[in-house]
């Protein structure tokens, strides 16, 4: 399976529970499992990812650092985007409401028609969310996409803070 994730998991696990100058064994693991193509950010995620943070964050040198391995360097399919777009958010929306939805859609367009792919995304659902508002889970499940939140890829992925590159390549 190919974890695609978004933005929102490597700024929370930064920022919050997997701190890189705390558990960097996290951060080694991830890029080991992104060399091994298992974890990738599409290329609008990580230009998210850039363009979000302040200039001291540890975390956009991080990522400037193993981008080449993180980039999903597969291209968006303009009509996939066009589905997510219409099915998982709504047919009719303005260009105002394009704007607010972000780069969710070529995340989400990423794995739309593969079942080997899964989005991961930290975003909890919200079934009553509408039109630009909605949620990641919810427009996966629209549009028959795999999605989870970042535990259940790490689990799947057996990441231990023991982990040695070693031993599971």
């Amino acid at each position: 399976m190919l974890y695609l994730f978004d933005a929102n998991v490597l700024i929370t696990a930064s920022r919050t529970y997997y701190p890189l100058d705390q558990v960097p064994e996290f951060w080694s693991w991830v890029v080991h499992q992104a060399k091994l193509g298992l974890i990738k950010l599409p290329i609008e995620i990580l230009e998210e990812v850039l363009a979000g943070g302040n200039t001291d964050d540890p975390l956009l040198d991080w990522v400037k650092e193993h981008r080449d391995h993180l980039c999903f360097d597969e291209p968006a399919d303009p009509s996939d985007v066009q589905i997510v777009l219409d099915v998982g958010y709504a047919p009719d929306l303005t260009d105002v409401e394009i704007l607010e939805i972000g780069q969710d859609p070529f995340l989400i367009a990423r794995a739309f028609g593969h079942a080997d792919r899964c989005v991961v995304t930290v975003e909890t659902s919200a079934p009553s969310k509408q039109r630009q508002n909605k949620k990641v889970p919810n427009v996966c499940d629209l549009v028959a996409v795999n999605c989870c939140n970042p535990f259940e890829a790490y689990r799947a992925l057996g990441f231990r803070t023991s982990w040695k590159a070693e031993s599971h390549s």
